[in-house]
């Protein structure tokens, strides 16, 4: 039986994209979309599909809740992969509409905020509301009765569902990427390539002065570079945090692996998500980061910054 994939549907999102990315031999009748992130967690953990694909985190808005819940909380599952994709918005609607019949606007959350300023500047007026994905929420516009009369979307999937634009280009940022990850059932994990990196959720014992410089010390002595550090509530009670951490490398170097040891030691628990293949980026070739001594003047610098801080005045 060939393998079958799922995605963050429905078709024409840009997770689909990243899927084809992350995919390319994947034939179109082997990806699945799912109806939500949960969704595509669930097809991974019960064998349904071989693999899936969800996003992680946007340039601007930051980490995806729903994905990051499922990792930190869920059944485990490894991330095995990574890539990026470009973000771009348009706002398309059905053939014969025009720009100032739009009074009621759909799109997905993380679209809607990328998007206000020129919302705001074009169609001050319209509502906006929220639905699952861009690309359901061109699918519902192109629908008889639909409630909304345009979506923000990629221009793949107003294209996919026989809508035309009314404008592109439209996000109040340019260069806006997202972070999609490719999730795999737990297995042994693959070789280094030289240009990795490897995620993990950490559990601090409890709260106390110094607990998350006990967990980032032990990266820093070893010269592990973190490109990410999110906090998130565990669930369990008020105040209660958990630290999502990628950092570059492999847990079978030495460096790494250390540095996951020591955090065991200083935790309650640490849920290890993979060690994966850098999407997209050249295989390392520098010495390992050490820490960056600071100067002097930095040091006096700072003085200054918390006297003004103290004093009421805010940079």
């Amino acid at each position: 039986m060939p393998n079958r994939y799922a995605y963050l549907g429905p078709e024409g999102t840009f997770t689909e994209a990243a899927l084809r990315a992350l995919r390319p031999e994947a034939p179109d009748g082997a990806r699945v979309p799912c109806d939500g992130v949960a969704a595509v967690f669930d097809a991974v953990r019960t064998g349904t599909v071989d693999g899936g694909v969800v996003p992680l985190e946007n340039s601007v808005e930051g980490g995806v809740t729903a994905t990051i819940a499922e990792l930190v909380n869920g059944e485990p599952l490894l991330i095995t992969g990574e890539t990026a994709i470009p973000v771009e918005f348009a706002l398309f609607a059905r053939p014969g509409t025009v720009l100032e019949d739009v009074k009621r606007v759909a799109t997905h959350p993380h679209a809607l905020a990328q998007c206000r300023g020129w919302l705001a500047r074009r169609l001050p007026d319209a509502e906006t509301h929220t639905v699952s994905s861009t690309a359901a929420a061109a699918r519902t516009v192109s629908e008889p009765g639909a409630p909304y009369d345009a979506a923000i979307c990629a221009v793949i999937a107003g294209e996919r569902y026989g809508l035309h634009a009314l404008a592109v280009g439209i996000g109040d940022r340019g260069g806006a990427a997202t972070r999609f990850i490719y999730l795999s059932r737990p297995g042994a994990v693959s070789a280094p390539t030289g240009a990795d990196r490897t995620s993990l959720v950490a559990f601090i014992s409890d709260d106390h002065p110094g607990a998350l410089i006990e967990v980032l010390s032990q990266f820093s002595v070893r010269g592990v570079n973190l490109t990410r550090l999110e906090s998130r509530p565990t669930g369990d009670k008020l105040g209660s945090y958990c630290f999502c951490i990628d950092a570059e490398g492999h847990v079978a170097e030495a460096r790494v692996g250390e540095a996951l040891m020591g955090i065991r030691r200083v935790c309650r628990d640490v849920r290890f998500l993979g060690s994966y293949p850098r999407g997209g980026e050249a295989v390392e070739t520098d010495p390992p980061l050490r820490p960056r001594p600071a100067t002097d003047a930095e040091f006096a610098e700072a003085e200054q910054w918390l006297a003004r801080i103290r004093a009421g005045h805010v940079d």
